[in-house]
């Protein structure tokens, strides 16, 4: 198996773990209404986007981001 499939298959892994980690506390976190509150939703939303662009460049879609160097 090729390097560029295994840290591809890992980044993909980490990024649904992450992901669903991050979209299960923004749930929890939802109803609550302080400012620091706030801030965390903002931060957990980020986060879920990042993994979802991981998984995006993992399978290829995104051709304009680089992935690893075949060196």
């Amino acid at each position: 198996m090729d390097v560029d499939v295994i840290l591809r298959i890992v980044a993909f892994v980490g990024a649904v773990i992450v992901g669903l980690s991050a979209l299960t506390s923004l749930i929890a976190e939802w109803p609550k209404q302080g400012l620091d509150d706030n801030v965390t939703k903002v931060m957990l939303a980020l986060l879920a986007l990042g993994c979802v662009i991981v998984i995006l460049v993992a399978f290829g879609f995104l051709p304009g981001i680089a992935g690893p160097s075949a060196g």
